[in-house]
């Protein structure tokens, strides 16, 4: 073992001694380390810095009470979270999680995440992630307002926007941005537009804000096959999800020529031999909010399969290219077998850490393309960026040129991951490119402004 991956292995163990029973960050830890023994070998000054201790220990964890009433009078108790993990390359960037399985394990690894997915932006951004594990779901919009009201009374003081800026994330969406935002603009007493995105279009938000995920993650996946004598047009492909993400990448990948033959939700999957029919899906899952299995009963070509994920489509049918779209570790081993005697010639991750250790290992064993999410979903937070810029000159952008920004960033971040894995010797590597081209970035910076 090289002194590099004794000092790499030393720091892990500390992190795990430091952090016990936060598996999903100690995931994101270990596949961002896995990638930087050729870096301090290179650069020993980032050992002798004590880089690697730093990256990993948040600048700042703040975790608070939110207390609220239901519509019954029923006062409700619910855990607030900001992680704000590196602001080396400016104001911590990240989204705001809702959902009952959010504890600070799971706001450290996406907050983790965010440091190297903003910093391949180039955009000038730092690391951070929040939330609560408060369940919208089946709520009215009544207690969804006074929970927001109640969660920003504590952490508009935290904030600011040259000092934190949330957006949304799982379970928030306009409707919560908007509470949150008006809430913070009544205590703090300034319309001060940039301090959280995914603002509503006509108060301040992006255009291409929505799309922003989906539509990146497929420009990464056009550029990651071009790159390789490929491309989307003709391709057979896989999504889950059926939320933003999924349907603005499925939009995206019909746009380019490519078929969508598989969606899912976390009731079931569906397969549509003839390509996923988007007008039909928004019907069900954002008119109607019914399970996907509905689109099935209202399509000939469609078949449900209950209770398994569209992976399982690859069983029988032919996939090209595979792209985890709805939550972490959804993709495991044996899922990658499958896609691997499917034909798959690459998987791109449309959400944070779809995929497991031993899934990615296989793939790239295999010879398949793989693009992480820190690169490929990195379009989410570009826009978010982007509305900062129209935040701050006070300016509105088309939907066109807003695009034609985002287009350029992914363009951008492929061509880093992609140079960067050329330039330490592992060619086609994607997942060491973004890790690389990230840490490296950050960790130049961490140096230039001393030990704080």
């Amino acid at each position: 073992m090289s002194p590099s991956s004794k000092r790499i292995a030393a720091v892990y163990d500390q992190v795990l001694a430091r952090n016990p029973g936060e598996a999903e960050f100690h995931q994101a830890v270990k596949e961002v380390f896995d990638s930087l023994d050729r870096v301090l070998t290179k650069f020993p000054e980032y050992a002798e810095e004590s880089i690697l201790e730093r990256i990993c220990e948040p600048e700042r964890q703040i975790i608070f009470r939110v207390p609220w009433t239901d519509d019954h009078g029923r006062v409700r108790i619910n855990r607030g979270f900001r992680v704000q993990f590196n602001s080396a390359l400016g104001p911590y960037k990240g989204g705001l999680r809702f959902d009952p399985s959010v504890m600070l394990g799971t706001v450290k690894f996406l907050g983790f995440e965010q440091i190297f997915k903003n910093a391949l932006t180039g955009l000038p951004i730092g690391g951070g992630k929040g939330g609560s594990d408060f369940d919208p779901k089946g709520r009215s919009d009544g207690e969804i307002m006074r929970f927001c009201q109640s969660f920003m009374t504590e952490a508009y003081r935290h904030i600011g926007s040259s000092v934190d800026v949330p957006a949304g994330d799982i379970g928030v969406g306009a409707r919560e941005i908007g509470y949150l935002f008006g809430q913070y603009k009544r205590i703090a007493n300034r319309y001060e537009a940039g301090v959280i995105t995914g603002k509503g279009t006509s108060w301040g938000g992006s255009l291409v804000h929505t799309e922003a995920t989906g539509y990146g993650a497929v420009f990464f996946t056009e550029h990651m096959l071009q790159a390789n004598g490929r491309g989307l047009d003709g391709a057979r492909v896989l999504v889950s999800g059926s939320g933003n993400v999924a349907f603005y990448a499925i939009e995206k990948i019909h746009a380019l020529g490519g078929l969508v033959i598989g969606a899912s939700d976390s009731s079931g999957a569906v397969h549509d031999p003839q390509g996923i029919d988007l007008d039909l899906l928004r019907e069900v899952k954002q008119v109607q909010r019914a399970r996907i299995s509905e689109y099935a009963q209202q399509r000939d070509s469609a078949e449900f399969i209950g209770g398994r994920s569209v992976w399982s489509v690859a069983e029988k049918h032919r996939v090209d290219v595979a792209m985890p779209c709805a939550t972490q570790n959804e993709l495991d081993d044996d899922d990658a077998k499958l896609l691997l005697k499917a034909g798959v010639s690459a998987v791109v991750e449309g959400a944070n850490m779809p995929t497991t250790p031993a899934a990615i290992d296989r793939l790239r064993d295999a010879g398949t393309l793989f693009g992480p999410g820190k690169a490929a979903n990195a379009g989410g937070v570009a826009t978010s960026a982007l509305e900062m810029q129209q935040n701050s000159i006070r300016d509105s952008w088309s939907f066109e040129y807003t695009e034609a920004r985002l287009a350029e960033i992914m363009e951008n971040i492929h061509a880093r991951c992609a140079g960067t894995a050329e330039d330490y010797g592992v060619p086609r590597d994607y997942v060491a490119g973004a890790n690389i081209a990230g840490f490296t970035q950050v960790a130049d910076a961490m140096i230039a402004q001393g030990v704080i």
